[in-house]
């Protein structure tokens, strides 16, 4: 979500009368992600999210944006895209395919307890369900084929430590797969900063999911391990470790309202490896092969290196409880 594509207050207002949402009254560009342009938009009607798309085509993107709108209709609290007047979700903006989506209220959390977690879990569950009626598909855009070529990409950059384990984990992944584990629509980068809270007297309530802009078919397992590898360790900033109570409250809440499978608990170690991997891969690529960009944010890759290291040396991380596997 950085700015790589400037947007004037004039081009958007002239842009908006296609849209029936009022006159524009603030445009405030948002600084935080890396993936595309995105500004808050108020106008005299309501508070909006516009999003010009960096990278992806024309062609891929109605799947994310129907994919919101279908989830919104069964009651997910997230962003709901509004159509211009020839009813459509996506148009263009300054020549990028640009969509214009709802707000919704509420901020991200740097630290997380166990109640947050089990309310994430008990609404991707939620998530989860509503997606199955959902007949679109379209791969995990980060998935294992984007790995391998971004990995070769990569290899000029990374010391012999590093590459070591970025073939070894490669290798591991490419000899496991899932036939038995249930699939389906994912978000696929649910991290802290993508959900939403607001304070309520004796903590926050979850209410919202934003940014679907990687979401994809896969595993459903999948989610809850990009979610595990970012909501329930030790210490964000300094320890790659789970926290056992927080994982066992984001699995039970899920379990609660979409059971999970024995096979699923058994795929639980080499799922977490897989969705740390994708962020790792992602991150080395955003750090040595930038993009130009007005305002861009780059995360560290090393954090990521670390969760990598300690999920392929941990052998048995927390899952449920024996009675709820």
């Amino acid at each position: 979500m950085s700015v790589y594509t400037p947007v004037s207050e004039g081009q958007l207002a002239g842009w908006l009368k296609g849209y029936s949402v009022g006159a524009l009254a603030e445009l405030q560009p948002i600084e935080s992600g890396i993936e595309n342009t995105n500004y808050f938009v108020t106008t005299g009607q309501g508070r909006y999210v516009l999003t010009l798309f960096e990278r992806l085509s024309a062609a891929e993107i109605p799947f994310y944006l129907d994919l919101m709108a279908h989830l919104a209709r069964h009651g997910v609290p997230c962003p709901a895209p509004i159509a211009n007047h020839t009813d459509q979700f996506l148009s263009e903006l300054n020549g990028k395919p640009a969509a214009l989506v709802s707000r919704l209220q509420g901020r991200s959390l740097e630290r997380t307890g166990a109640a947050e977690c089990a309310e994430l879990g008990a609404l991707l569950a939620r998530m989860h369900l509503a997606g199955r009626s959902y007949s679109a598909f379209q791969e995990n855009p980060r998935g294992p084929r984007w790995q391998r070529g971004t990995a070769r990409e990569l290899q000029p950059f990374l010391d012999a430590g590093q590459r070591r384990l970025l073939e070894d984990e490669l290798a591991a992944q490419a000899a496991h797969h899932y036939p038995d584990l249930p699939r389906g629509p994912v978000h696929a980068d649910l991290f802290r900063d993508n959900a939403l809270f607001e304070a309520r007297g004796d903590g926050a309530r979850l209410c919202g999911v934003i940014d679907f802009y990687f979401a994809g078919v896969d595993c459903l397992l999948y989610d809850l391990a990009v979610c595990a590898n970012d909501w329930c360790l030790v210490d964000p900033a300094a320890d790659p470790r789970l926290d056992g109570p927080r994982v066992r409250a984001l699995l039970g809440a899920y379990h609660a309202q979409r059971p999970l499978t024995p096979a699923e608990a058994r795929a639980w170690p080499l799922m977490l490896r897989a969705a740390a991997l994708r962020f790792w891969i992602s991150r080395l690529h955003d750090f040595h092969l930038p993009r130009p960009g007005e305002l861009v944010r780059v995360h560290d890759p090393e954090h990521f290196r670390a969760i990598v290291a300690m999920r392929a040396a941990d052998p048995a991380p927390p899952w449920l409880a024996p009675e709820a596997a």
